[in-house]
């Protein structure tokens, strides 16, 4: 593991799961900055912090190589936040599209647990609002089996971010 992804304060997966990412015989996340961004990212999103949360994703998106399954999620959850963000702030319904459909293509062969994140349901939503971009409305993305939104702490993480 490359030190830029360590983290020992990233708390273990919750119940009985064990989520692509998770490794219980260590006791730890493969990359756990990965699944920090992950959790802030959902939850902002969520709230409705499209904006902090793609930068939650894109900071670490830069910490994997090109072709890697964490890359390919990371840009993926960037472009879903995009997309959300489009729509909502700009009412442009075609970046929405066009940003889902870039999504889809990262994230085709990420595994549907992916740090916690329910990623085939995240496809199945994506696939449906290019039919029809309401669908993603009052969407709230899965994490750990639940839908959670942010609280102080996420918003502070993504301050820290642009610092």
């Amino acid at each position: 593991m490359d030190e830029h992804t360590s983290d020992p304060t990233v708390a273990p997966p919750p119940g009985l799961e064990t989520p692509t990412g998770w490794q219980p015989e260590a006791g730890r996340w493969e990359h756990a900055t990965l699944r920090r961004a992950t959790v802030h990212g959902v939850r902002l999103f969520n709230a409705g912090a499209y904006h902090e949360s793609h930068d939650c994703f894109e900071l670490e998106w830069y910490n994997y190589g090109r072709g890697s399954t964490e890359s390919a999620f990371c840009h993926g959850m960037v472009q879903v936040a995009a997309g959300a963000y489009k729509r909502v702030d700009f009412d442009n319904d075609d970046g929405l599209r066009s940003l889902f459909r870039t999504a889809l293509r990262y994230l085709q062969d990420v595994p549907r647990d992916y740090y916690g994140v329910d990623v085939l349901e995240v496809r199945t939503v994506l696939t449906n609002a290019l039919e029809e971009p309401s669908r993603v409305d009052d969407w709230r993305l899965p994490i750990d089996g639940e839908r959670p939104t942010a609280g102080p702490a996420d918003f502070e993480y993504a301050e820290t971010l642009e610092e």
